[in-house]
């Protein structure tokens, strides 16, 4: 993952080709200790939301824990649900 701005990334695929992606919002979880971010293709439809784990150094990763999952989805729920929370960054 590269950053652009505040609010962009380029993400390299499988095959090594590169996507700009638009950063909705990041999560940190204490507990976990891991950081998370939503984010969907630039020229995309914006349902199209991924979220991914990220590391310090940018390295983005798959959630494959149904637990953690969950989680997640219900944080992606609320900033859906929640206008005023959308507006924090």
């Amino acid at each position: 993952m590269e950053l652009k701005n505040d609010n962009e990334m380029v993400v390299t695929d499988s095959e090594g080709k590169e996507h700009l992606m638009h950063i909705l919002f990041t999560y940190d979880n204490e507990e976990r200790g891991c950081s998370y971010v939503f984010f969907y293709e630039v020229g995309d439809n914006e349902e199209n939301v991924i979220a991914m784990r990220y590391s310090e150094d940018g390295e983005l990763e798959e959630i494959d824990d149904d637990e953690e999952y969950d989680e997640v989805e219900e944080v992606f729920n609320a900033w859906q649900d929640d206008p005023k929370i959308q507006e924090i960054k």
